[in-house]
């Protein structure tokens, strides 16, 4: 006798009707608007969470959960800081500019946090941080205030920025791999979507 079939009832994709790929690195324009709109509005949290995702180039999961003490000592933020990707298990280096170190230090004095408390500390829920879909409502609330489609960019445009204008300012596609933590170069091409006619355009500023 015949075993009846199972059906199972299928789940709905979390994309579907949403478009999804690459999203696109801001422009230095885009930057300053949502930058000095952050502080005009004084908010605190979001100009350092801002900043800092610029600088850090982290996934959205990564920057979310730092430390206190992962970027700062006692209130004294560190120039670079070294963090272990979630998705690799890889240690990855970046620095902190100046204006992201003043803006995270306010954050820490105003919030009173301690060396071991997160960093972006959820409102809501003790001892845990901001959710990644906290997070993604915060920045296409900032994509919005410079009129970009939040189909278009999300978080990740913040970790692709800063990237994409070092690879277009140099070239140097090694460098881009070590700040994003790629195991490997094929991987880094692909992320930043270099193509043919970027490496023409490389090579005609060459001249030998």
């Amino acid at each position: 006798m015949a075993t009846p079939q199972k059906y199972t009832k299928q789940k709905t994709p979390w994309n579907q009707g949403i478009l999804v790929g690459q999203k696109r690195p801001l422009k230095l324009k885009d930057i300053w608007t949502i930058r000095i709109r952050l502080e005009i509005s004084k908010n605190t949290r979001n100009l350092a969470l801002f900043n800092l995702a610029l600088d850090s180039k982290l996934r959205g999961c990564d920057l979310i959960s730092l430390y206190v003490h992962d970027v700062a000592t006692q209130g004294r933020v560190a120039t670079r800081a070294t963090v272990i990707q979630s998705k690799t298990l890889r240690p990855v280096q970046f620095e902190i500019t100046e204006q992201t170190r003043d803006s995270v230090c306010a954050w820490i004095a105003e919030r009173r946090l301690e060396d071991r408390d997160y960093l972006f500390p959820s409102r809501n829920r003790s001892n845990s941080h901001i959710s990644t879909r906290q997070y993604a409502r915060i920045t296409d609330s900032w994509f919005e205030w410079v009129g970009l489609d939040t189909r278009e960019y999300g978080t990740h445009s913040l970790r692709r920025t800063k990237p994409s204008m070092i690879y277009k300012r140099t070239g140097n596609l090694r460098a881009i791999q070590l700040l994003l933590g790629h195991t490997k170069l094929e991987s880094t091409i692909r992320y930043l979507g270099v193509d043919i006619e970027d490496a023409l355009e490389l090579s005609e500023q060459t001249e030998i």
